[in-house]
């Protein structure tokens, strides 16, 4: 009631101040989160009530709202392509740290370096900070891309960051096996994937012809994209921030005794 008081009467210059502290309290008095500390809540008003405020686009305090807030979204890469199209945080370490963490923890590691690199490009502060997370970055990378090695000695040597994204073959690419009993083989992604021979051929099987019936052509669905090219949708920067995660079913206040 205290910091709802305050915030509600503030009439001094730095209202983030008041929303910081109130955050620190929140996080301190329900350390284990849910319905009583609210925290999402808090943080969904603190953003919405200094949105907008440029002068603290810079400030740490600010960033590190957001990216509590980040937490809470659905999407916090969508967060983070957010704060860099407004310009907010992007002169701080803090920001890039946080966005390639989280690209890492699921497995886009090309991505999570060209992160670093921009903040480098930029030298975010503290540059120091940058640069030694970056450096333990590219060490977890050459250990994994070391252990895949070791799984698979016959791949080839071209680390995790020039990987690229895996494809799924079309049914049109495979071929059968066995003799008595055709079999068709199986096609995997991810880590299963297999090195590619280059010298393939990826056109479509030949019409199949049988005997006394006519021939017929087998569909090729890789030839219904040969007309003229789809084009690709570019990414749109969000007009304001995004919807953090869905509550808990919450009942609005009323009278305690019309109840049964």
């Amino acid at each position: 009631r205290e910091f709802e008081a305050e915030i509600r009467f503030y009439s001094g210059d730095d209202p983030l101040d008041v929303w910081e502290r109130y955050i620190k309290w929140t996080e301190q008095a329900f350390p284990g989160g849910g319905k009583d500390g609210n925290l999402a809540a808090v943080l969904e008003r603190a953003v919405g009530a200094l949105h907008g405020q440029q002068r603290y686009y810079k400030d740490p305090r600010y960033l590190n709202l957001w990216l509590k807030f980040g937490d809470c979204c659905n999407e916090p890469l969508d967060l983070y392509s957010y704060l860099r199209s407004q310009e907010i945080g992007t002169t701080l370490a803090l920001l890039y740290i946080t966005w390639a963490e989280a690209l890492e923890a699921r497995g886009s590691f090309r991505k999570a370096d060209l992160i670093f690199q921009e903040g480098l490009q930029r030298k975010a502060e503290p540059l120091d900070k940058l640069q030694a997370h970056h450096k333990q970055f590219q060490a977890r990378v050459s250990r994994q891309t070391l252990l895949a090695l070791e799984e698979n000695p016959d791949g080839d040597n071209t680390g995790l960051l020039e990987m690229a994204e895996p494809q799924r073959s079309s049914l049109a690419d495979l071929k059968g096996r066995g003799k008595k009993k055709v079999r068709a083989p199986i096609s995997r992604v991810g880590d299963a994937v297999k090195a590619v021979n280059p010298n393939r051929s990826c056109q479509p099987q030949a019409s199949l012809q049988l005997p006394n019936t006519p021939s017929f052509a087998v569909f090729d669905e890789n030839s219904v994209f040969s007309g003229p090219e789809i084009p690709t949708l570019t990414a749109q920067s969000w007009p304001a921030p995004p919807v953090p995660k869905a509550k808990e079913n919450e009942l609005s206040a009323g009278p305690w005794n019309s109840g049964r």
